[in-house]
């Protein structure tokens, strides 16, 4: 039963339970697949704390990051397989820590097909994938019915494992979604041609592990509602895909949004929450078994109004559970405002997982480190001094007081936030302002003593028992002639101070801050993100019953930049190459969809009323005005340590932490991951 307090009144689609027959889900949340590295960390305590502090959060289905089914399916050489005994008995560990704290799990089966980083991989054609190195093999009809019996026994194994259920990974341009479109699938056999031959491996998986596993076994099946590339699916073809998909034995059908090829970002933050929950809802009563929608759903609020309105019978939030493993007991009872927010920035998540590290979450990096970074009750109780209330300071400041610890944060701003109050002006980035949200309610919840509007010095600090800089950064002089002119300001003056920026503007520094100053200037109006259609009609989205793969044939259509910029870098390379690995394209394509010119390997040689003055190369050649009416410097940061050296300098020890310990490119994953460790070690 609810809790007193519950809110299940406000989320009455949500909390819901979802009967399947055979098995009850306690409500509608799907945790989705992941892929998080921990299973490949050979692990076993590890993985199983990781998805059992899930369920002890009440979520009603988690689904397990990507196993593949054999040698040549696997994602990369090394990666996670249920292939063997050995296998079944780590899951095991997983499955029964899972149902000891009340939860259900399955086990996502995943055959990467071309996409594998594996130069043993096969497809359907022997069509190179764009994103890996290694060209496929086209397989024979041996080699087919080998894939369809190792995708049965894997979930055989599963079964054997405890797990609950498995979800058939048939989107996302994986393996079986290959077989599907023309794109890929170049044969002319059983298993190509017609749409009836293409479709015809994901439905004899399906029938096949159905046979394996007998009847009272949750099978997903993650189908491709929308491709987003060239020659992908029509919708006529998904409505006759899942109909098939549901015949052959399926227990619930997925949503897959977008191949990993597709030039369109489908999670990202400046993504629209819920942008593709229509598609779901497309496929509503064209099949009678439950349907999930997926990306960008991160609030209750927003998965109740999707499936209130229709969109689906269940939704799939996958990255929220790394942000915050109670989401929904936090939801049931009456705590919704206190649920730590995924901000869809994918820096700890996806760019790990990518760049081969372990994954983990911006916001709470405990995820993925539960056994490893440990809040345990102090025995100690200190009295703390943290001066800084930016996301470094406040995410010590709350591992500190769970702890046990008595905190006050100094700030000389009046409000809580530091760069985080500058990012979440930028169009794409209004998440942030919820991340702020948060913070101000975390800290009136565990009343963490706040002194706002308050520059401290040295002699302020010294009744403490511990006292931590956080004072974060300050921008780089880059001591160019002219930069004290009227037409020169900081991106603090664009950002936080919202000075007034002429026509023609020149951006000097092409990291992370120029471009979200760039993305701010080339702007007017309603922010895309905030708004689905035009967010559709600037990356050429359209609905996949008018045009095949859901791409409009005119392409993006972004509105005009408000602004001629240009973007300028001394550094030769690409502009932007050290942003994100998951989202550095997509600032860079957006840019370069509002004309941004973006102008490498210069020479700053001096700024006057008509601009900025560069040279090229080190003889300092090809002398160039560009022309500008502001020029706004993003030229980097050094760290803002005057309180540390001030202290230092009296004897008083202080930790050092954030922005104002390294400076480079306002890293909150880094600085909240600092924080929270040295909070762990007080």
């Amino acid at each position: 039963m609810y809790k007193m307090g519950s809110t299940m009144s406000d989320y009455p689609h949500l909390l819901a339970p979802l009967d399947l027959g055979f098995t009850t889900l306690k409500n509608r949340v799907l945790m989705g697949s992941m892929h998080t590295g921990l299973e490949e960390t050979k692990d076993w305590n590890r993985v199983a704390e990781f998805y059992a502090e899930r369920a002890r959060g009440e979520v009603g289905l988690m689904v397990t990051g990507g196993i593949g089914p054999n040698a040549e399916g696997s994602v990369a050489f090394g990666a996670a397989e249920m292939t063997s005994e050995e296998d079944v008995a780590n899951h095991s560990i997983v499955t029964k820590r899972v149902h000891d704290a009340g939860g259900k799990i399955a086990m996502q089966i995943l055959h990467a097909g071309r996409y594998a980083y594996n130069p043993a991989c096969v497809a359907p054609s022997p069509v190179k994938s764009p994103i890996s190195p290694f060209p496929p093999a086209e397989l024979d009809e041996e080699g087919i019915q080998k894939q369809i019996n190792d995708i049965a026994a894997t979930a055989a194994r599963a079964q054997q494992a405890g797990y609950d259920g498995v979800e058939i990974m048939g989107s996302e341009g994986y393996f079986l979604n290959q077989f599907l479109v023309t794109h890929t699938n170049k044969r002319t056999d059983q298993w190509g041609g017609s749409y009836e031959n293409r479709m015809r491996l994901p439905i004899e998986v399906i029938k096949r592990t159905r046979a394996a596993v007998g009847e009272n076994f949750i099978i997903i099946y993650r189908l491709s509602m929308i491709d987003l590339i060239p020659n992908g699916s029509t919708f006529d073809e998904v409505i006759q895909l899942a109909k098939e998909v549901e015949k052959a034995g399926a227990t619930i059908i997925n949503t897959g949004i977008g191949w990993h090829e597709a030039r369109i970002p489908t999670i990202a933050t400046s993504v629209p929450r819920a942008a593709f929950s229509w598609i779901t809802k497309k496929l509503m009563g064209q099949v009678n078994i439950p349907v999930i929608t997926s990306n960008r759903i991160n609030t209750p609020e927003v998965g109740e109004e999707v499936l209130a309105t229709g969109c689906a019978d269940m939704v799939s939030m996958a990255r929220p559970m790394l942000a915050d493993a109670h989401f929904v007991s936090k939801a049931m009872n009456g705590k919704a405002n206190q649920i730590a927010p995924c901000i869809a920035c994918n820096q700890a998540c996806l760019d790990h997982t990518f760049g081969g590290k372990i994954s983990s979450c911006l916001v709470n990096p405990r995820a993925c480190y539960e056994t490893e970074l440990t809040l345990p009750v102090a025995t100690v109780k200190k009295n703390i001094a943290i001066v800084g209330a930016g996301p470094a300071g406040l995410a010590t400041a709350m591992a500190a007081v769970e702890r046990g610890h008595t905190i006050t944060i100094f700030d000389k701003s009046d409000e809580i936030g530091g760069q985080l109050n500058m990012a979440k002006q930028v169009p794409g980035k209004e998440e942030f302002w919820g991340l702020v949200d948060w913070y101000r309610t975390m800290i009136a919840e565990m009343g963490i003593k706040t002194e706002l509007g308050r520059t401290v010095v040295a002699d302020d600090l010294t009744g403490y028992d511990e006292v931590i800089v956080a004072t974060g950064v300050l921008p780089r002089d880059t001591d160019i002639p002219g930069q004290d002119g009227d037409n020169v300001l900081s991106y603090i003056d664009v950002l936080r101070h919202k000075a007034p920026v002429g026509k023609r503007v020149t951006v000097i520094g092409a990291g992370g801050i120029g471009f979200d100053v760039s993305e701010f200037l080339a702007h007017e109006g309603d922010s895309p993100t905030e708004n689905l259609p035009a967010w559709m009609r600037e990356w050429g989205v359209t609905d996949p019953s008018e045009h095949r793969g859901g791409l409009a044939p005119e392409g993006p259509q972004p509105e005009p930049a408000a602004r001629e910029i240009t973007l300028v870098q001394r550094k030769t390379e690409k502009h932007g190459k050290r942003l994100g690995k998951t989202t550095g394209w997509i600032h860079r394509a957006a840019l370069k969809m509002k004309e941004v010119n973006f102008v490498g390997g210069v020479n700053y040689e001096r700024i006057d009323e008509k601009g900025l003055h560069v040279s090229f190369g080190e003889a300092h050649e090809n002398p160039t005005l560009i022309d500008a009416d502001t020029i706004v410097m993003c030229a980097g940061q050094v760290p803002e340590r005057s309180l540390a050296d001030a202290l230092e300098a009296k004897g008083i020890a202080c930790h050092v932490i954030g922005g104002a310990d390294v400076a480079s490119e306002l890293d909150a994953k880094r600085a909240i991951d600092q924080g929270t460790r040295l909070a762990a070690t007080l």
